[in-house]
């Protein structure tokens, strides 16, 4: 490891104007920066710590929504009372993303900005156009099980590892950035990262003198929310592919026994692209259609219409395409459990 310096912010604008000067870097948890630190993957010179910043809260907004401060730890947004009863995909997501120990120590703004696990991104005699740009994407052609089969390009086709991330795109979450001239502004997190195109070490629209102070989560949609990972191993992995899934339903039965018509969805995979993946064409074919497996299976064709694999990942179009089709069968059934319960306790009010 190299030698840095260290300073300690105390408080946010004093901190966005540390990051400012050349070679400077934030740190907050730590999980994911040490590591590449000590493989001199990124190279600071000068660390600011702003894990003692009062960014932690999670606070109830007017619209009904909720705001997560960027230094919450992993661990207590997933197991807030609002998060789980109003927003259970992304509860889901954090527990699915990392052991407890990580959870404890990750923050929410630092899960955002993870960078890739692509194995030759951490070996630094490797061809990476992410760690150093022009050097080549050794993992075209070589080893590439892990890797993108959405929006990749002829200079990278490493994923985005976030479970977290995933989630809060199906649920359209917002981010809130400070800038050092005390400028705020406010980014969809659909539009926050970047594919890799030219140029894949710029991985978001985040400027050098930002910093992410909080994420606004709109009020909780409708219906029924499940995220489903897959994994090799159970606890400790990233994704192969994972789907988040927001789904609701008129309510009322179809003629196989599903759940009636699909009132609206939402769509976000993980583990298959430079970025969390929102499947706009998938959630176009689900609108207004039976709520049964042969239209969960047209919404994965068209989800994957345009993946291509690498070889060793070709697998993955086949297993996003049933990941798919299993949680959006669940979510809806969740939907409808939601709603026969809401219509009973409505029954129980009426007469009371």
């Amino acid at each position: 490891m190299r030698p840095f310096t260290y300073e300690r912010a105390t408080d946010a604008r004093a901190a966005v104007a540390a990051v400012s000067r050349p070679g400077a870097k934030f740190i907050s948890g730590g999980t994911n920066l040490l590591d590449l630190m000590k493989l001199e993957i990124e190279r600071p010179d000068h660390l600011v710590d702003i894990s003692r910043l009062p960014l932690a809260d999670i606070e109830e907004l007017p619209d009904g929504g909720l705001r997560i401060g960027a230094q919450a730890a992993n661990s207590d947004v997933a197991a807030d009372a609002r998060v789980r009863s109003g927003y259970p995909v992304l509860a889901q997501a954090l527990v699915a993303g990392a052991p407890g120990q990580l959870r404890n120590m990750a923050s929410v703004g630092g899960n955002l900005l993870q960078r890739t696990r692509c194995p030759y991104f951490y070996d630094t005699d490797s061809g990476c156009n992410k760690r150093d740009p022009g050097s080549g994407c050794d993992a075209i052609g070589g080893v590439n099980r892990m890797h993108a089969i959405l929006g990749a390009s002829d200079s990278c086709i490493a994923t985005h590892p976030s479970d977290m991330a995933v989630a809060m795109t199906a649920l359209e979450a917002r981010i809130e950035l400070l800038g050092a001239d005390r400028s705020v502004r406010t980014v969809a997190i659909g539009d926050f990262y970047r594919l890799p195109g030219d140029t894949p070490h710029i991985e978001t629209v985040l400027r050098p003198d930002e910093m992410i102070t909080g994420i606004v989560l709109p009020p909780p949609p409708p219906g029924g929310q499940l995220y489903r990972k897959v994994r090799d191993r159970a606890s400790y992995e990233f994704a192969l592919v994972s789907v988040a899934a927001v789904v609701s339903t008129d309510g009322g039965i179809s003629t196989d026994g599903g759940t009636g018509a699909i009132a609206d969805a939402r769509v976000a995979f993980g583990g298959v692209a430079h970025k969390p993946w929102r499947s706009f064409a998938a959630e176009d074919s689900l609108r207004d259609r039976p709520a049964t497996m042969a239209t969960y299976r047209a919404a994965a064709e068209a989800a994957m219409r345009d993946a291509v694999g690498q070889g060793g990942n070709d697998f993955k179009i086949e297993l996003a395409k049933r990941t798919l089709c299993r949680t959006l069968d669940e979510a809806a059934r969740a939907a409808r459990t939601a709603q026969e319960r809401s219509g009973r306790d409505e029954g129980d009010h009426g007469t009371s």
